[in-house]
């Protein structure tokens, strides 16, 4: 859902969009094949998936035999995935140093989401000083910007912003134990977020349910 309207408010600024998913090992493979679907809808100009393994390294419900949760608790949840932004956004940067672009635009949110320490705004800024310091195009000055458009907003302002700017929120999974048709559960932290986003915005909910 968030990765959608990111691609979606990249693209209404005029952007030409070279859109990027990490098969991590993550268990809601689905999530990429949806990707791939959102991608061709809003007109990324290309659509690539980069393979990295985390499942190797565990330490998470979504890359390990740890149970997901079915409800929010105290504390930075089982479902966070050690340092998976930071590999993310590191790839995208090598991408985009090799696309000669300067925006990198990721779907992190700081208000309506499961706590996760990459997902605030001193690690978007602290990643952007870290890609102008590590890079060639830094060096030479050519200065990358990293957006997360996301970040203030509640998941009632996501959709509707989505809406405005014509994502088909049916085509997206957010589920972190979606089956292979990408239908959702219900009932995990990423659903119940989603599913309040809705209503809260006065939406219709077009999420598939298993």
């Amino acid at each position: 859902m968030d990765s959608a309207v990111t691609l979606a408010i990249a693209r209404d600024r005029g952007f030409a969009c070279h859109a990027l998913s990490v098969d991590y090992g993550q268990r809601h493979l689905s999530e990429l094949a949806a990707a791939e679907r959102v991608c061709t809808l809003l007109g990324a100009v290309e659509h690539k998936t980069v393979h990295v393994d985390l499942r190797s390294i565990g330490g998470s419900a979504l890359t390990a035999d740890i149970d997901v949760p079915e409800q929010g608790g105290a504390g930075i949840p089982v479902t966070y995935v050690p340092a998976r932004n930071t590999i993310m956004l590191s790839v995208a940067l090598g991408w985009a140093e090799v696309l000669g672009a300067q925006d990198i635009f990721c779907g992190v949110n700081a208000v309506d989401y499961s706590g996760y320490p990459d997902c605030r705004p001193a690690f978007i800024e602290a990643f952007e000083r870290l890609a102008n310091l590590a890079t060639k195009a830094g060096v030479e000055g050519h200065a990358l910007r990293v957006h997360a458009p996301l970040m203030t907003l509640s998941k009632a302002d996501i959709a509707r912003e989505g809406m405005r700017l014509g994502v088909d929120f049916a085509a997206t999974v957010s589920c972190y134990q979606a089956d292979a048709d990408g239908r959702a559960c219900g009932h995990c932290d990423a659903c119940r977020l989603r599913a309040d986003g809705f209503a809260a915005a006065g939406l219709a909910d077009p999420t598939r349910y298993r």
